[in-house]
């Protein structure tokens, strides 16, 4: 078995190697133009990727789903403590967070961005290895917070259809990256000083 920094490598090689595309034209990507053998590789270590990078998720997918419902209730305490005034209008208009948040936790937001930024964020999931998940719950605190200005302006209808369908389509791989600083610095201010949390519930 190859490291898992080697595997990753490889299989990001592959992809922009064998769709003969510019770098980051993913979606534009025509299967009938890779030869057999290209595409045997890219399978091969895409789905060993993809195996890795699950494994450690697997309570995310069993019943009732304790793993998902963790990192909710962890996305409500950061957005209390760091946005006060979102979280309380989201409450104010009984939005709840398990109705908006669930999906991007159990899709990873690949439903709420272009593939070629799921590519760019599940690739940094892939270099964090088993931490990933902690990581994505600051990324989707501070996905929700970007939107904090139109949301607070919007009712409980309206809230919901906005996160439903959030304008992204447009977004670039800079938009990513701030998010993923944006989560770091979170990241480490909070993961590890649990009070400072807690504060946000006195």
């Amino acid at each position: 078995h190859y490291p898992l920094r080697r595997q990753r490598q490889m299989c990001i090689r592959d992809r922009h190697t064998v769709c003969k595309h510019e770098e980051g034209d993913s979606e534009k990507c025509d299967i009938n133009t890779i030869d057999k053998q290209s595409l045997d590789n890219l399978e091969a270590d895409c789905f060993w990727c993809f195996s890795k990078f699950f494994a450690s998720i697997q309570d995310n997918y069993t019943f009732a789903q304790p793993g998902i419902q963790r990192m909710i209730f962890k996305l409500q305490e950061i957005c209390h403590r760091i946005d006060e005034k979102l979280h309380g209008h989201l409450e104010l208009h009984d939005v709840r967070y398990l109705q908006f948040s669930f999906r991007w936790m159990n899709c990873l937001l690949m439903r709420e961005l272009p593939l070629r930024l799921v590519i760019r964020l599940w690739d940094t999931y892939l270099a964090e290895g088993e931490e990933f998940q902690r990581l994505h719950v600051y990324l989707c605190a501070a996905f929700l917070i970007h939107w904090s200005q139109p949301l607070r302006e919007k009712d409980f209808q309206e809230t919901m259809m906005f996160l439903q369908n959030l304008p992204t389509s447009n977004w670039e791989e800079n938009n990513i990256e701030v998010l993923l600083s944006t989560a770091y610095l979170w990241k480490t201010l909070y993961q590890d000083s649990p009070s400072h949390l807690a504060m946000a519930k006195k």
